[in-house]
């Protein structure tokens, strides 16, 4: 882990003008992945062993560094190393994951600031919102390899908000669905491919980011409102609540696995709908028990096999962000930044990105190795193991260890034996999980 990290920071010290606005970074990068409870200015810069919370300041306001660059440098980290990982196992499927998450924010001196629907808060609130790419290789790992704040437009017109805020004077007003274009303009440019690209229905409900994949050739599995309007054979066109309604019988609809979880396999019952483009579909996935109903239109690009399976897959594989997020957060404090200017925002993402993708990476590579659990149940009264093993390194666990391995290279008796307490129990919790899945019937809902 040690090695990895200090791979990145080598790798982004391209970035930088001066060395020591490098070494800045990478001890920023190294307080991130600490365990501080908070971290922000004052808090890293005492960790980092600053006198004064100045140079942290510095680093992400005023210094001279490409941010851009050192996101694709970060970018490229990931593909690298977690494809490195992926040689080792069954090649599984390449996915993108859009999503946006936020920050809740006080007052409107923050760049970005408005009230508008806050996911991390699960309402109306006030806060910023930044869209996300996660780069998701199936069985292997995932992390985030790119990011565009929102801006409101109100923001960006007045000059005098814009010009206390730090916005760039070539900045242009650009929906989420816009944002997710520049992204993946950018992972394209990199070379990153992708088998599918996930998204929820911010994006799926975006005309100009659908067209955009289809001229690229890339196939999408993006989720859709239910009041979508799909073409249907002879100029028929339905919303996609309507088009099940009418043309998907009881017998249509198959149960089939999103994908495996650490609970087990995610049964739903799933259903296809033929549209007037023979390069599009209109997939249907229903929840067994309450019935409700999750609408994913699809693109299959021509001259490229891309069956329902593997659709079914992709659309399984978009949660892997939303795990990204969590980790960002609760891990990295990608939530946790107090700067208020548009290039301090920026600057911080990136370096809990580069956190983030050092932990990722170990984590993947480490997987094999680190993975001792026992079979899972095959039966719902199979009784459980005398030792469930233990999980293999998750994100969380690399990074404890990795804050452990920067300060203290001979590790305490006491963390190891938590690390592989937590490890052991999660095993054995998801052993039972697993069980209990077993004794459910999956049949459909009436």
């Amino acid at each position: 882990m040690q090695r990895l990290r200090a791979e990145l920071v080598e790798r982004l010290r391209s970035c930088f003008v001066r060395t020591q606005t490098w070494q800045q970074a990478g001890r920023y990068v190294s307080a991130l992945a600490s365990d501080l409870p908070k971290r922000n200015g004052w808090t890293i810069a005492e960790y980092v062993g600053d006198r004064t919370p100045d140079r942290v300041q510095r680093l992400l306001n005023r210094a001279v560094w490409d941010t851009d660059a050192a996101m694709s440098l970060v970018r490229r980290f990931v593909v690298d190393g977690l494809g490195a990982a992926a040689r080792r196992r069954q090649r599984g499927l390449v996915v993108g994951a859009l999503d946006e998450t936020g920050q809740q924010k006080r007052g409107n001196a923050t760049c970005g600031v408005k009230r508008q629907y806050m996911g991390c808060a699960g309402r109306v609130d006030n806060g910023i919102n930044t869209v996300h790419l996660a780069y998701v290789r199936e069985q292997v790992g995932h992390a985030l390899i790119g990011a565009r704040q929102w801006i409101p437009a109100e923001q960006i017109d007045d000059a005098d908000t814009a010009h206390a805020m730090g916005l760039p004077a070539d900045l242009r007003f650009r929906t989420k669905g816009q944002l997710a274009i520049d992204i993946c303009t950018d992972a394209y440019a990199d070379g990153v491919q992708f088998d599918v690209m996930c998204g929820d229905e911010v994006y799926g409900g975006c005309t100009q980011l659908r067209e955009f994949f289809e001229q690229h050739q890339q196939a999408y599995v993006l989720r859709v409102a239910c009041t979508f309007t799909v073409e249907l054979g002879g100029g028929l066109r339905l919303t996609c609540q309507q088009a099940v309604q009418q043309l998907v019988d009881q017998h249509q609809w198959e149960v089939r696995s999103a994908g495996t979880g650490s609970k087990g396999q995610r049964w739903y019952a799933w259903a296809q709908i033929a549209t007037a483009s023979p390069r599009h579909l209109l997939l249907v996935r229903r929840h067994l028990r309450t019935g409700d109903l999750a609408f994913h239109y699809c693109h299959l690009p021509e001259g490229q096999h891309t069956g329902v399976t593997r659709l079914i897959r992709a659309a399984g594989l978009r949660w892997p962000v939303e795990e990204d997020f969590e980790f960002g957060k609760d891990q990295f404090g990608l939530d946790q930044c107090q700067a208020r200017l548009h290039t301090a925002i920026r600057r911080h993402t990136v370096l809990v990105m580069a956190a983030l993708a050092v932990c990722a990476v170990a984590a993947a590579q480490l997987r094999d190795r680190t993975d001792t659990q026992a079979p899972p149940p095959a039966t719902p009264d199979q009784t459980p193991p005398p030792e469930p093993g233990l999980i293999p390194f998750t994100v969380p666990e690399t990074r404890r260890l990795l804050s452990r391995l920067q300060h203290r290279p001979t590790p305490s008796g006491h963390a190891d034996h938590w690390m592989t307490w937590r490890r052991r129990h999660q095993a054995r919790s998801r052993w039972f999980h697993q069980r209990t899945r077993l004794s459910r019937e999956y049949a459909l809902v009436n």
